[in-house]
C-alpha cells in the first residue's frame, strides 16, 4: 500500500514539473478553437466583397447582337413616294428583318458617393463579423476556467486522500501490532482495514473524475494532457461593475456603427449619376433611316454622349427604411441594457462568493490544527485502551473533512476571483 501511495505522489510531483499556467490553457485554447480560422474568411470575404465594388468605377462593357423582324417599319408619305417614282427613283423602304451587332460602354463620373458608402458598409459589415467571432470565442475562456478550477480542486481531493490513505495505514499497522500482542481486538484492526479500503475506492472515484476532466480540458487545449498549476493568490481587489471590457459590447458598437453607414447609403440614392457613355453596331438598318430607305446594306453607326439618372423612387420608402434602421438600433441598445443588466447580476453573485470564502477560510487553519488535536489525543487514547476504534475513525474523518473544507474554500475563491476577471472582460 505504501508503495502504491509513494508511486502516485511521485506522479503527481513528477506532472508538477510540466504544469501549465491557467493563462497559458486560455491561450492555447482559444488558438486550438476551430472558429479562429474564421477571422481569416471574414478577412478574405471582405477584401473581395471591396474589390467588386471598386469595379464600378472601371468602364462598363457590353456587347450585344440582335436579329429582328417587325411588322412595320418606317415608311415614307405616299405622295412623296410617287414623286420619287416619277422622277426614276425606286424606294424599297426599310426592311423588316433587322440585324445588328454592337458595343455599349458606360463609365460612371459621378455615383453620388454610393460606392464609398457600399465599400463603407461592407467593411462595417466585416467589423461586425469579427466582433461576433470574438464574443464567441471568448466565452471559451469561461469553459477553460470551469475545467481548470476543476481539475485543480480534483488533484487537491487525490493528494488529501493519499494523505488519509496513509494515516489509516499507519493506524492500522499500529492495530495489527496490538492484536498480534493480544491488547487490541481483531474487529478494531478490520474496522480501520475497511475504512482504508473505503479510502482506496473514493480514490478510484477521484481518478476517474481527473481522467475525465483533464481530457476534456486537454482537447479543448490541443494537448494530450494538461497538469495544471495553482495560481498565485491575487489580490481580490473589488473591481467596479461599471467598467466592462467585454466583447459583446464592441459587438453592440459595430453594429450601430454599421447601421449608421447603411443609413448613409439611403441619402446616397436620392442623389443623381452622371455617366458618360458611348455605343456602336455595325448592322441594319442604321441611323440613317432615309438612306436605308434606298441602299439596303449594312453600315457601321456610333454615339457618344453624357447621361444623368436621378431615381425619385427611393423617396417611395425612405421614411420606412430609416424607421427600420432606427427600431434595429432601439433593438442593440435593448440588448446592450439586458447584457449589462445581467453582467452586473453575475458581478454581485461572484462578489458574494468571494466574501463568502474568505470568511470560510480566516477559520478553517483553526479547525484543521483543532481537529489534528483531537485525533491525536484519539489515537494516545487508543493506545491505552481508553476509547473505541470506531470513534478514533470519527475524529480521523474529521480531520480529513476539514483539511477537505479548507482545500474547496481556496479553490472556490481563486475560481471566484478569476470568474470576476471574465465577467468584467478581463480573462487574463
Amino acid at each position: 500500500m505504501r508503495k502504491t501511495i509513494s508511486l502516485l505522489l511521485s506522479v503527481l510531483a513528477l506532472a508538477g514539473l510540466h504544469a501549465q499556467t491557467l493563462d497559458e490553457c486560455q491561450q492555447a485554447a482559444r488558438s486550438n478553437y476551430p472558429l479562429i480560422r474564421r477571422y481569416d474568411l471574414i478577412a478574405q470575404t471582405a477584401d473581395l466583397t471591396l474589390q467588386n465594388l471598386q469595379t464600378g468605377w472601371l468602364p462598363q462593357l457590353s456587347v450585344s447582337a440582335q436579329a429582328t423582324w417587325q411588322n412595320r417599319v418606317v415608311t415614307l408619305p405616299d405622295g412623296m413616294r410617287q414623286m420619287l417614282s416619277q422622277q426614276g427613283q425606286e424606294v424599297k423602304g426599310l426592311q423588316k428583318e433587322q440585324y445588328r451587332v454592337g458595343v455599349d460602354v458606360q463609365q460612371t463620373v459621378y455615383d453620388g458617393g454610393a460606392i464609398s458608402l457600399q465599400r463603407d458598409v461592407a467593411r462595417r459589415q466585416a467589423d461586425v463579423d469579427a466582433a461576433q467571432n470574438e464574443t464567441e470565442l471568448y466565452q471559451v475562456a469561461g469553459r477553460v476556467n470551469e475545467l481548470y478550477f476543476g481539475l485543480l480542486l480534483i488533484d487537491d481531493q487525490i493528494k488529501l486522500n493519499t494523505d488519509l490513505q496513509t494515516l489509516l495505514q499507519s493506524n492500522e499497522d499500529k492495530l495489527s501490532s496490538m492484536f498480534r500482542k493480544g491488547v487490541a481486538a481483531e474487529s478494531d484492526y478490520l474496522s480501520v482495514k475497511a475504512e482504508r479500503l473505503h479510502a482506496t475506492q473514493q480514490l478510484v472515484v477521484l481518478q476517474s473524475q481527473r481522467r475525465a476532466v483533464g481530457q476534456s480540458l486537454a482537447l479543448l487545449c490541443g494537448w494530450e494532457q494538461v497538469n495544471p498549476v495553482k495560481p498565485d493568490q491575487p489580490a481580490a481587489e473589488a473591481s467596479s461593475p461599471a467598467v466592462v471590457e467585454r466583447p459583446e459590447l464592441k459587438l453592440f458598437a459595430m453594429q450601430e456603427q454599421l447601421a449608421d453607414a447603411r443609413e448613409r447609403m439611403l441619402d446616397a440614392q436620392l442623389r443623381p449619376r452622371l455617366s458618360l457613355f458611348a455605343t456602336g453596331y455595325y448592322g441594319y438598318p442604321g441611323y440613317d433611316m432615309y438612306h436605308d430607305m434606298f441602299h439596303r446594306d449594312l453600315s457601321f453607326n456610333a454615339m457618344i454622349g453624357a447621361r444623368v439618372q436621378w431615381n425619385v423612387g427611393a423617396l417611395y420608402t425612405r421614411k420606412s427604411d430609416k424607421q427600420r434602421l432606427e427600431m434595429q438600433r432601439q433593438t442593440i441598445g435593448v440588448q446592450r441594457e439586458t447584457f449589462l443588466f445581467n453582467n452586473r447580476l453575475q458581478w454581485t453573485q461572484e462578489n458574494e462568493d468571494i466574501r463568502r470564502a474568505e470568511e470560510l477560510m480566516a477559520s478553517d487553519d483553526e479547525i484543521i490544527r483543532l481537529r489534528q488535536s483531537v485525533r491525536q489525543a484519539a489515537e494516545s487514547k487508543l493506545a491505552h485502551g481508553i476509547i473505541e476504534i470506531s470513534d478514533l475513525i470519527k475524529e480521523i474523518n474529521n480531520e480529513n473533512t476539514a483539511r477537505t473544507q479548507k482545500s474547496i474554500h481556496s479553490i472556490e475563491w481563486l475560481k471566484a476571483v478569476y470568474d470576476r476577471k471574465y465577467t468584467m472582460g478581463r480573462s487574463n
